[in-house]
């Protein structure tokens, strides 16, 4: 891995070329638009992390990471979790490893703030994010959230 890889945080300067970062049409059912996410950051800022990906000095994807939320407030078992809000890498980066980087990255800001889990949720479908998820050692919970299956990677 590059050491030109790294997260930057959105910023003015850079939140336009952010909300135009696209990902294969394919994809675009399982992936909010950057803007969607900017504006639920902006929203939810004591949760929502939201971080661009460069390499050098191209924006090659938005990873946005949660922190202490419950999937089911109502529900006094279910834990407070941290992990993956959002992925996107640019269509045509991808295969390049910008993925894989911004979840090590996610992972590492939950182990600095306490953190042994790091959850994730994805649609299923074809051209959806599951076996990208699987192969980076997370495993299904066996929960759902709405639609969405929930996967979580150990930490420890």
């Amino acid at each position: 891995m590059t050491t030109r890889l790294r997260l930057e945080k959105v910023t003015p300067a850079n939140v336009l070329d952010a909300c135009r970062l696209k990902v294969a049409p394919e994809q675009e059912q399982f992936v909010a638009p950057v803007a969607r996410s900017l504006a639920e950051a902006y929203a939810d800022p004591a949760t929502a992390w939201p971080r661009l990906v460069y390499d050098g000095e191209r924006l090659v994807g938005f990873v946005m990471a949660f922190f202490d939320v419950r999937f089911a407030p109502a529900d006094p078992a279910d834990r407070p979790r941290s992990g993956l809000w959002r992925l996107a890498v640019a269509a045509g980066e991808q295969g390049r490893g910008y993925g894989r980087f911004a979840v090590a990255e996610v992972c590492e800001e939950i182990r600095r703030r306490g953190g042994t889990r790091v959850t994730v949720t994805w649609g299923e479908g074809e051209h959806g994010p599951e076996e990208f998820y699987l192969r980076l050692g997370f495993r299904k919970t066996g929960e759902m959230s709405e639609d969405q299956v929930i996967g979580e990677l150990d930490l420890a």
